[in-house]
């Protein structure tokens, strides 16, 4: 179906899940009108309740109708005239922004028979019929994150669209890998300007030529005939034809010698992720991959690495969104590690890969002891307000999060703290989430440029034989 272009002046209808999911969707419409449906305030008002990341929403939400209100004029009426968006003092440029109207009677039941008027979904539908009747001088849509309705208003003749401010990417393959392949005949179309020279035990080479122009900063290179894998450390004159690129040789992980709390790199790009990891001067780092590809073991491993054998961290911090595949379990007794220990079975696991098996049972056990002083397991919940000294944080599973909640758990970093998220689009369990919204590809996306960042798409599975081929196959 082809999507038909729309132009002019415009009335968003939104729905209650738009505004649960962004606060700010409020500002996100420019010079288009806005229309809230009572309907809408009653789900909100029943949502505010609890400490939940909807009910915060919600409760911003209201603040935000609440200041409206306020900056209204006294000598006109906001409900019949609209209240200017751009008074705000978030935006303060009412020229570029539209009004919000409220919705302040009852319309004609316009929805067929078999769409009952009490449930909440068909009365916003009903608002938006009754707008398309009465606002022929604007295209009225409906804006909802939820599918059914927007079959159901595209059914009923109203023209419906997701919310689509949150969306990083149209498409997420349109997501950087991290790294990027040397054509075979690089060094012949690029070594006229080299320069290269070692420093404090670093291989670098300056480089200058047309293909510099389709790198980042902390993008890794390499050339599979060469076996020559590099970092892009600086990029200088970017906006000039020929830019100019820093870069230095990898260290191969894959080598025995150069092995991180015993493991070793199995394949270019868990190297590439290593390299990433250990760098001190990285401070977030990003790995996207299927399950299997060993991205909580090469953090678990570097994490180890550094606080323990090198002292750079004082303790490593582990957290995950409790998001239940299945049933929900209901609530669990004990202290805030213990409620949190059936959500860490992935931490666990790779914990016994990581501590020697050579040792007697004592050994064995005296090893998990000094590992769970060094590791702690925190909930998301408990974040907000607090501030983390020289930690390795590792969040797992951060497809799960929205864009809002990772900049609140990035933003807990102080002075000395590594922090590095991990996840896969294809396994994302939170609703209204999508690939393209997930939080890991929004801070991918916007931290991709940053010198004290880098991102690793992590793709061969590494677990087994058979969990191999069942990701191919199923």
């Amino acid at each position: 179906m082809v999507k038909p272009k729309i132009d002019g002046k415009r009335l968003f209808v939104l729905d209650t899940n738009v505004l649960m999911h962004d606060p700010t969707a409020l500002f996100r419409f420019e010079e288009h009108d806005i229309l809230i449906p009572m309907v809408v305030l009653e789900e909100l008002d029943a949502g505010k309740k609890g400490l939940s990341e909807v009910a915060r929403n919600v409760r911003q939400v209201s603040r935000y109708l609440d200041d409206l209100l306020s900056i209204a004029e006294d000598d006109k009426d906001p409900m019949k005239e609209g209240i200017p968006i751009g008074m705000l003092a978030q935006i303060q440029d009412p020229t570029k922004h539209g009004k919000i109207y409220f919705q302040t009677k009852d319309h004609i039941d316009r929805l067929p028979d078999s769409l009952p008027s009490s449930k909440a979904d068909n009365t916003i539908l009903n608002v938006a019929l009754a707008l398309q009747a009465n606002e022929s001088s604007k295209t009225v849509t409906l804006v909802s994150k939820d599918i059914n309705l927007r079959i159901k208003a595209n059914i009923v003749g109203v023209h419906s669209e997701d919310y689509f401010n949150d969306k990083v990417l149209d498409d997420v393959e349109q997501l950087q890998t991290g790294y990027y392949e040397l054509p075979q005949d690089f060094w012949d179309t690029h070594s006229r300007d080299i320069d290269s020279w070692q420093e404090e035990g670093h291989t670098y080479y300056k480089i200058k030529g047309p293909l510099v122009k389709e790198w980042c900063v902390n993008q890794c290179l390499y050339q599979p005939d060469d076996n020559f894998e590099a970092i892009v450390r600086e990029i200088e004159d970017e906006d000039s034809e020929t830019p100019t690129a820093l870069i230095e040789l990898l260290t191969d992980y894959r080598n025995d010698s150069h092995n991180i709390w015993g493991i070793t790199a199995r394949n270019r790009e868990q190297s590439f992720a290593l390299n990433l990891l250990m760098d001190p001067e990285i401070d977030f780092v990003t790995l996207q991959g299927p399950a299997g590809t060993g991205k909580t073991l090469l953090a678990l491993a570097a994490a180890l690495e550094q606080a323990i054998e090198l002292k750079r961290y004082k303790e490593i911090i582990v957290t995950r969104v409790t998001v239940s595949v299945g049933e929900d379990i209901g609530f669990l007794p004990g202290t805030e590690e213990e409620k949190m220990t059936p959500w860490m079975g992935a931490l666990m696991d790779n914990l016994e890969v990581l501590s020697p098996t050579d040792n007697d049972e004592w050994g064995v056990a005296a090893t998990h002891d000094l590992l769970r002083k060094w590791i702690k397991v925190r909930s998301l919940n408990f974040m907000r307000g607090r501030t983390f000294l020289n930690k390795f944080i590792i969040i797992d599973e951060a497809q799960n999060l929205t864009s809002k909640q990772m900049k609140t758990l990035i933003t807990r970093a102080g002075p000395g703290t590594k922090v590095v998220c991990m996840g896969n689009v294809a396994q994302i369990d939170t609703p209204y989430l999508t690939e393209t919204t997930s939080g890991i590809t929004f801070v991918v996306d916007r931290f991709k440029n940053w010198r004290h960042s880098g991102h690793i798409t992590l793709k061969r599975g590494e677990r087994s034989r058979l969990a191999d081929y069942a990701t191919e196959l199923l």
